[in-house]
């Protein structure tokens, strides 16, 4: 009789069973009945119905070739139409990489096609094609992921699927609900703009040109998460498409819900790995009536993140808190990107809202005292919204400042923008060693931190011959911020390029119940492969 299930569990094949398996199974059919052998049977029966997958137990996946492809391309195009199908250089370049990627695509890491769907039944389409020719698959929304998101990684033919040129619409605007249907190429601005003049907002707040489809893969979050949250609080329910063409809706659309597991948040952050969302319906939030920025300068940056933890031990809610060091405030000087020149030296900008005047009035004196008994050298709020536009412009473009510095600097110039996350009370600490390193290094290198949740940002200036230099303050960031219980990546997610850091965060265990997770909904290992933990044994990099 066991003999019997070891036969049928073979012909499984590589779905479930591994090649470590399968080996131990053909020795065992073939072996006498002695002691080894049952101890051999129990170890395989053991790893078969393990809850984990290990990477050493996997076979590499087996995608389909230049001819598949083709036949692949013919079908799809009978779906989508031409004008839906893209094959130049200069798009299948932007759907691979950008300036600003952490990790760049090499000359073989490109796809050979992108398609533009319409609709979730498109989508749904394409998949059951895709999944019937082995053609890995990658989904692209905005194309602004920082960890190589959206590389073409395995080397094979492989489509890259764009959800923002046809499905970019908001299908239902629920006010008395709070909350928004909507399709995976609505950018947040534009949703943020339609928004505003209902009295209504959406929490989160990352960089231009985000897409809610790439913000739930990445779970991001933005300035505003430290008031309204992330992405993972401000979703209610989603469409998606998995890796086979089925559909499903992971929930309905009330705020809250304990029915079943949570298909909702295993989706958010999962990278297009287990699926493509092809609608969503996001929680929204009653805008502040009144609203006010407010600037503040520190001699150190210790003394900066502790005001930042006392006004969160105080139960003080502001709407945004982020840091911007000495380093980053001088270079937003020099760029000349904003219309004022500011004080060189670490400094918090406040986002403080309230439904009357006089009880922001009263946030405005908390915050400000609290700043003074942290030694704060400098005060100041706006008074109308042309200042608040003017106070808050030096956050908004401390990256472009950056990016347009290292320009000046040097043509060959590149910028490696990362971020970590750790509790609150250990950002002052790790924030100084991190600046202490920069210092150190040589490198042109600026701290902007989301300091109301513990999250900070480093953007790095390097030439080619310096990445090894970046790489390890990257890595001494990474290992800080774990070591003082925090994260690799607060909110820009993991991608191809932290990998190996969420393996040093998590461990193996953790790591290999998602690759399970994969292998359960994903078999094929189609869905943008190799993001975020290794699904092929003969993957070497990191």
């Amino acid at each position: 009789m066991l003999r019997s299930r070891l036969i049928n569990a073979s012909r499984v094949g590589s779905r479930f069973i591994s090649r470590t398996q399968q080996r131990s199974i053909h020795t065992i059919q073939n072996s006498s009945k002695s002691s080894s052998t049952s101890l051999l049977l129990a170890t395989t029966i053991t790893s078969a119905e393990s809850s984990t997958t290990s990477l050493s137990e996997l076979s590499p996946p087996k995608y389909g070739s230049k001819e598949d492809l083709a036949k692949a391309k013919e079908e799809i195009l009978k779906i989508v139409g031409e004008d839906n199908l893209a094959t130049s250089q200069a798009e299948l370049e932007s759907h691979s990489d950008t300036y600003f990627n952490s990790h760049h695509a090499l000359d073989d890491q490109r796809p050979q096609l992108i398609v533009f769907p319409s609709s979730t039944e498109e989508v749904s389409q394409i998949l059951k094609i895709t999944h019937k020719y082995r053609i890995p698959i990658i989904p692209f929304s905005g194309g602004t992921s920082l960890e190589g998101h959206y590389i073409a990684t395995t080397g094979t033919p492989s489509i890259t699927i764009d959800l923002a040129k046809n499905m970019n619409n908001i299908i239902a605007l629920h006010k008395e609900d709070l909350d928004v249907v909507v399709q995976p190429g609505v950018g947040w601005e534009d949703l943020h703009d339609y928004l505003t003049d209902k009295g209504l907002l959406f929490g989160p707040d990352p960089g231009p040109g985000a897409l809610i489809g790439g913000m739930i893969s990445t779970s991001c979050s933005g300035t505003n998460a430290a008031r309204y949250g992330t992405m993972k609080e401000n979703v209610a329910g989603l469409t998606v498409v998995l890796a086979d063409g089925t559909i499903i809706k992971t929930k309905n659309r009330p705020r809250k819900s304990s029915a079943g597991y949570n298909l909702t948040g295993l989706i958010i952050g999962s990278e297009g790995t287990l699926g493509i969302v092809t609608e969503a319906t996001l929680k929204l939030h009653v805008k502040p009536k009144e609203e006010t920025v407010a600037v503040v300068s520190f001699d150190t940056i210790s003394d900066a993140s502790n005001t930042v933890a006392d006004i969160v031990q105080h139960g003080i809610q502001v709407n945004a808190v982020e840091l911007l060091d000495d380093k980053m405030m001088q270079v937003v000087n020099e760029s000349g990107e904003t219309t004022r020149k500011w004080i060189e030296k670490p400094t918090l900008f406040f986002k403080i809202g309230a439904n009357n005047q006089s009880v922001l009035t009263e946030l405005i004196k908390e915050v400000n005292l609290i700043s003074q008994s942290n030694k704060s050298s400098n005060f100041e709020f706006a008074k109308n919204a042309d200042e608040i536009e003017e106070l808050w412009s030096a956050r908004k473009m401390a990256l472009w400042s950056t990016i347009n510095k290292g320009r000046q600097e040097h043509p060959d110039m590149q910028i490696w923008t990362t971020d970590v996350a750790v509790p609150i009370s250990k950002l002052a600490n790790v924030l100084s060693e991190t600046k202490s390193d920069m210092a150190k290094s040589g490198l042109t290198a600026t701290l902007v931190g989301h300091a109301g949740d513990g999250n900070f940002h480093a953007f790095l200036l390097y030439r080619p011959e310096q990445r090894s230099i970046a790489e390890g303050l990257v890595a001494n960031m990474v290992k800080r911020a774990i070591e003082a219980e925090g994260t690799c990546t607060g909110e820009h997610g993991v991608g191809y390029g932290k990998r190996e850091f969420l393996l040093e965060e998590l461990g193996e265990d953790p790591i290999n119940m998602m690759r399970r997770i994969k292998m359960s909904l994903d078999p094929l290992r189609l869905l943008n492969p190799d993001k975020i933990f290794k699904i092929d044994p003969n993957d070497h990099e990191h």
